[in-house]
């Protein structure tokens, strides 16, 4: 029978905050997330920034620290594994990067990197930080002080053209540790083809979207039983 996808074996993966949780990152919307416990307004937007940039840089430094502490939990591992026999390409709505850790080659951060600074003038280049921190005073190659490299409340999201041209080739697409609360990320699910096999795993979905094969699991239990099942059938 002839496929009806240009790649039958293209997955395309829409991770989010559960499966960084599980690796042991604090989430940001979640029950205890780091949304309930700091104004967003205060550390998470140009404002913000503007009026104490020592502690919008303290934040993040903190997160970077902790980001560089943790490690790939089994559902990155098995998500890097599943390139051996797929096309995969990771949508993360996560700022860490332990996709990449884990072995992923093909990631679109969406929200940005924590990995990455960046001046504040309209294309300023990126630089490079790894876990290093970002001080008052350290400055891109233009000349503006940096900032992370993370979209903040106001700015756009990115890739959003290339994720959606993504997903409308897959012939997998697995939604994994999302609460698909977050707009417009959320709405890529619709974007997926009707005939493409379509897994949510997740702990905190109320309403799964339509056509999807839904396992209220954590990531780290459902996802490589998932990539040894995608597997087999490939090499059949």
């Amino acid at each position: 029978m002839t496929s009806t996808f240009a790649n039958p074996l293209k997955v395309v993966v829409l991770s989010g905050a559960g499966i960084s949780a599980e690796s042991g990152l604090s989430t940001f919307r979640g029950a205890g997330g780091l949304w309930q416990q700091h104004r967003f307004e205060d550390l998470a937007s140009p404002e913000g920034f503007a009026r104490d940039p020592q502690l919008v840089l303290d934040f993040y430094n903190q997160r970077r620290r902790d980001a560089w502490a943790a490690e790939p939990n089994a559902a990155h591992r098995a998500l890097a594994r599943l390139e051996s026999t797929h096309e995969v390409v990771v949508i993360t709505q996560n700022v860490d990067a332990l996709h990449e850790r884990a072995g992923s080659t093909r990631v679109l951060h969406v929200h940005g990197e924590l990995a990455y600074a960046r001046g504040q003038r309209e294309g300023d280049h990126r630089v490079r930080l790894d876990d290093r921190p970002i001080a008052l005073g350290d400055l891109c190659p233009r000349g503006s002080q940096l900032r992370p490299d993370v979209v903040w409340f106001g700015e756009n999201v990115r890739f959003l053209d290339e994720a959606r041209d993504h997903l409308r080739g897959a012939a997998k697409v697995l939604v994994v540790g999302t609460s698909l609360s977050v707009w417009p990320v959320a709405g890529l699910v619709h974007e997926a083809p009707d005939a493409a096999e379509k897994v949510l795993v997740a702990l905190e979905v109320d309403s799964p979207p339509p056509r999807f094969e839904f396992l209220r699991d954590l990531a780290s239990e459902a996802v490589p039983g998932l990539v040894d099942r995608w597997q087999a059938e490939a090499r059949r």
